[in-house]
């Protein structure tokens, strides 16, 4: 739950062939040990290995056949748990963002966790990178000061809805899902 918190203005930035596009993160979910919502929760597969890999390091699936989705793992290796980047405030790149997403409105370029992977060019090549060594998919320091941050419930599961996991900068206009859960 820390790591979630702290990835909360934390820069996502990605170096691909196409150019680099980044981002201010402002919204993750973290599923921790022993959640039963969480990609680890049934121990160790071929899918899931990047979340029992050091923290720090990329879980990159696809999930509902669509999109991909980019977790951080959060545990030391052999422990399997990580958040869930959400939402990020574009930076750079925004026009390969609108390419690669085919919209040019800024707030819904890499608002929910398939937009970003989308906007960002995340897919499968990526997982398991360590985003703290110098990979192209890297994680940078704030890149202002520390906004407000809230907690919500977390959004679109059904095994322990309940739990409040959710966190995301106040006042973001970038922050995804319903207004109700991000006052």
């Amino acid at each position: 739950m820390a790591l979630a918190r702290y990835l909360i203005g934390r820069i996502l930035v990605h170096d691909s062939a196409e150019g680099r596009t980044s981002g201010r993160i402002v919204e993750t979910e973290a599923y921790v040990v022993g959640d039963a919502s969480g990609h680890a929760f049934r121990g160790e597969t071929r899918r899931n290995r990047s979340l029992f890999l050091d923290r720090g390091h990329a879980y990159v699936y696809f999930i509902y056949g669509c999109w991909f989705s980019l977790n951080v793992s959060s545990e030391q290796a052999g422990i399997g748990a990580g958040v869930l980047l959400r939402a990020v405030e574009p930076l750079e790149g925004t026009g390969l963002m609108a390419r690669r997403r085919g919209t040019n409105r800024p707030r819904d370029l890499a608002r929910g966790p398939g937009r970003l992977a989308a906007a960002f060019g995340i897919d499968a090549r990526l997982d398991g990178i360590d985003l703290c060594a110098g990979n192209p998919l890297w994680l940078g320091e704030a890149g202002r000061p520390e906004a407000e941050i809230g907690a919500s419930i977390r959004i679109g599961i059904t095994k322990e809805a309940h739990r409040v996991l959710r966190f995301y900068e106040r006042g973001s206009l970038f922050v995804s899902g319903p207004a109700s859960l991000s006052p």
